[in-house]
């Protein structure tokens, strides 16, 4: 078959055409954004899915990784400030916001954010003693992710999170602060102890207290029942009723014997006095008690003389 030059015209276009096709479809991945370049200069950016360029005019340039990414920090050498050297290493998350300027605003993006990681991480824990290092590790990570996000901010990217992975110092002074540590212990373990003998001492202190007033509060009380019982029975002989005398004489008599038979030294008690007159006194407190369930009729002094005479063993 013949083909004329309409046909050959017509075929080589169309292959013009499907070649243009297939330089100019560009499918974008997800998590992905790629830069154009037209004549070298930057124009648009293509976002994940299906995206068409100029052949021969553009091109792709630089292909961005917009998902979250991990960088490592190597260990290196840092100085306190209390001139301690330790080892410290650790690791940075970023994720890039804008494929243009990361690919445009800075040659070499993770070495650059590894570089500016590293440097502050010199200046921010060099600034700090080495028991502050140890012990503010989270605000160390707070504030490098602070510094280090502010920085990089120009470049397009976001620094997610800087971690401090391990601070190791040296083998002896780990054995200094081991033996701090122990002393820091035994120091907190003497002062309980002090403090527990204190509060021991001081309630001890509180309870004697608390016993001497008790005795004292009793002594006082039954100093005010004697001399209650002894103003009664002078009331009852300045009315003539001699008998309270014979019952406040019997009564120390009885007391007198309860202490001398109670004593454990006594095995044999002389007696100097007859035991007549104890159970004379023991009558009168008897006479004591009829006249007080005797009915109030009868004046105090009509029952003295109409009283029988108390006849104990042994008078005359």
């Amino acid at each position: 078959m013949d083909f004329s030059g309409f046909d050959i015209a017509v075929g080589a276009l169309a292959l013009l055409v499907l070649v243009l096709l297939i330089k100019g479809i560009r499918t974008i991945p997800q998590g992905y954004n790629y830069t154009v370049e037209r004549f070298g200069r930057y124009t648009k950016t293509l976002s994940p899915g299906l995206n068409f360029i100029f052949p021969f005019v553009d091109r792709v340039g630089a292909k961005m990784n917009m998902m979250e990414q991990v960088l490592d920090v190597p260990s290196q050498e840092i100085i306190t400030r209390d001139n301690a050297i330790v080892g410290v290493d650790g690791i940075a998350f970023y994720q890039i916001l804008n494929a243009a300027q990361a690919a445009y605003q800075v040659a070499g993006l993770q070495n650059a954010i590894l570089n500016l990681t590293m440097t502050n991480i010199r200046t921010v824990m060099g600034s700090m003693d080495l028991d502050e290092l140890l012990s503010n590790r989270d605000a160390i990570n707070e504030r490098l992710l602070r510094v280090v996000d502010e920085a990089a901010h120009p470049w397009g990217i976001k620094i997610t999170r800087v971690e401090i992975k391990d601070i190791n110092p040296p083998a002896n002074l780990i054995e200094s602060m081991g033996r701090q540590m122990t002393a820091e212990r035994n120091k907190r373990a003497q002062i309980l102890a002090a403090e527990g003998l204190k509060q021991s001492q001081i309630l001890e202190a509180e309870g004697r207290k608390e016993a001497a007033f008790r005795d004292a509060e009793a002594r006082e009380r039954s100093a005010e029942a004697e001399a209650r019982a002894t103003q009664v029975v002078s009331e009852a002989i300045s009315k003539g009723d001699v008998q309270a005398l014979n019952y406040f004489v019997a009564q120390k008599y009885t007391e007198a014997l309860g202490k001398i038979g109670t004593a454990t030294n006594s095995k044999i008690v002389l007696m100097p006095f007859e035991a007549s007159s104890l159970i004379g006194s023991l009558g009168g407190i008897g006479e004591i008690a009829k006249e007080v369930f005797r009915s109030e009729g009868t004046s105090g002094a009509q029952r003295l003389a109409a009283r029988p005479p108390v006849v104990r063993p042994g008078d005359n």
